[in-house]
């Protein structure tokens, strides 16, 4: 006897890592600074593209990054930045690449000043995830006034290329939003996991 298709979220389609990363990862809740700062990356880059391509690249950021270690990335030099510029695992963008540096110091700062990213972060939906109830993929919103204190802030403290829609998306990655839609399989079981 044949096993049902689970239902998902629409917007993985039929590509098997897009998938994948929306079955195991997307939504549930992370509070591990090394895959903050992961996602962070890999969300900055995404500006202007779409997670696909980002997706598809993520294992070349991760050999290009150290590993997605803010410390060692925050110590990046000219010639590093020259290294990554000739990197097609990566989007070779200057300013991206440029930011993906500074971004890291600004992240060991934040670090230093709440004793990790994840508290700093979390704050700003109060420690918990915001559990939604959508019910189709057009209701969910590309952006929030979470999302708006949380860019502005971080703006601040000299994050780039993290406007508030990026932020958004990064929020629904690591989990502060269940943006799962109702009658996806994942809705419940991030549901869970936020508790």
């Amino acid at each position: 006897m044949a096993s049902t298709p689970k239902s998902r979220c629409g917007w993985p389609g039929d590509d098997p890592l897009m998938r994948a990363y929306h079955d195991a990862e997307w939504g549930a809740p992370q509070h591990d600074d090394r895959v903050l700062f992961e996602f962070v990356t890999l969300e900055s880059a995404q500006a202007g593209l779409n997670w696909k391509t980002i997706l598809n690249k993520r294992e070349g950021y991760r050999q290009a990054f150290a590993g997605f270690d803010p410390a060692a990335v925050a110590r990046f030099t000219e010639c590093d930045q020259a290294r990554l510029l000739a990197d097609a695992g990566i989007v070779r963008n200057r300013l991206k690449i440029a930011a993906a540096i500074t971004n890291a110091q600004a992240f060991l700062a934040i670090q230093e000043a709440f004793g990790s990213f994840d508290a700093y972060s979390w704050r700003f939906v109060e420690g918990a995830p915001i559990q939604n109830h959508w019910r189709t993929l057009a209701e969910i919103p590309a952006r929030s006034a979470e999302s708006d204190a949380m860019s502005k802030d971080m703006k601040q403290r000299g994050i780039k290329f993290f406007g508030t829609t990026i932020c958004y998306a990064h929020m629904q990655a690591v989990g502060m939003m269940n943006d799962h839609i109702m009658d996806c399989f994942r809705w419940r079981e991030v549901q869970a996991v936020g508790k």
